[in-house]
């Protein structure tokens, strides 16, 4: 079985290093590339976008794919639904690889909002300097906000022409340790952290630390995704593909190990 991996998350890793064990299957993990460096899985791997779904329709036809995995980012929503329109044109299976949300706990000051552009717009008067976590194509819907001091980490450098809010640039690849994120909101006295609601554990101290210090947290809720199959980690995406894989085999699955939503 001939399985595409669309990465771009710990998660889309872990899956090809998983996959690269079991002889049956023969994974290739695709990069958008928007990382200059970016960490490559195990095994077969490609670099770069297909092309909007017809191109992504070419891709699977020509290298044969059996199945598409859609392990992107949770707020890549543009490329989880052409992978849906793609799957669906070349009549492959397709399954969503998306970890949960954070969810508020006790202690959180969440400021919950739907984008970039609400996020500027709650820190207006509200806050005066801000952790700003939400990369670097996203720097420039705070340029305006000319009263505010920004710490903005990423992981590459934006471009030299790039339009970015005052502050200062921090250029690291997670995952984070809390008494890292700790340090950064003391010694840069941070009031407010920007972040988007990723899930998972790499950049989830940032959250525990601005919990303890009673720091607020402008949280940028997930873009839609499409209808389909769905699960929440790694090991019940395993499950979910040997099952797939008697059953295209002729054989009987073990059961259902994906949500359809």
């Amino acid at each position: 079985m001939r399985v595409l991996i669309l990465g771009g998350t710990g998660d889309a890793a872990e899956l090809a290093a998983r996959l690269a064990t079991i002889p049956e299957i023969e994974a290739i993990a695709s990069l958008a590339g928007r990382t200059r460096e970016p960490s490559t899985p195990v095994g077969n791997y490609r670099i770069g976008g297909f092309g909007g779904v017809p191109g992504l329709v070419d891709y699977l036809r020509v290298m044969q794919i059996d199945v598409l995995i859609d392990a992107t980012h949770p707020f890549a929503n543009q490329m989880s639904f052409n992978a849906a329109d793609a799957a669906a044109e070349v009549g492959i299976p397709r399954l969503l690889l998306n970890r949960p949300p954070w969810e508020k706990k006790q202690g959180d000051v969440w400021v919950e909002v739907e984008n970039v552009t609400d996020a500027a717009t709650a820190l207006a008067s509200q806050a005066q300097r801000v952790f700003l976590t939400v990369g670097r194509q996203e720097l420039s819907a705070f340029a305006h906000l000319q009263d505010i001091w920004f710490l903005m980490r990423m992981i590459d450098q934006p471009s030299p022409d790039a339009i970015v809010p005052p502050g200062v640039l921090l250029c690291d690849r997670g995952p984070f340790a809390l008494d890292n994120e700790r340090k950064i909101l003391t010694q840069y006295n941070i009031d407010a952290i920007v972040s988007k609601n990723s899930g998972g554990d790499a950049t989830y101290p940032k959250i525990i630390a601005a919990r303890e210090l009673g720091v607020k947290v402008v949280m940028i809720n997930r873009p839609a995704i499409p209808r389909g199959e769905q699960v929440a980690d790694v090991e019940s995406a395993v499950l979910w593909l040997v099952d797939k894989m008697k059953e295209l085999s002729g054989g009987k699955p073990d059961g259902d190990k994906a949500t359809t939503l």
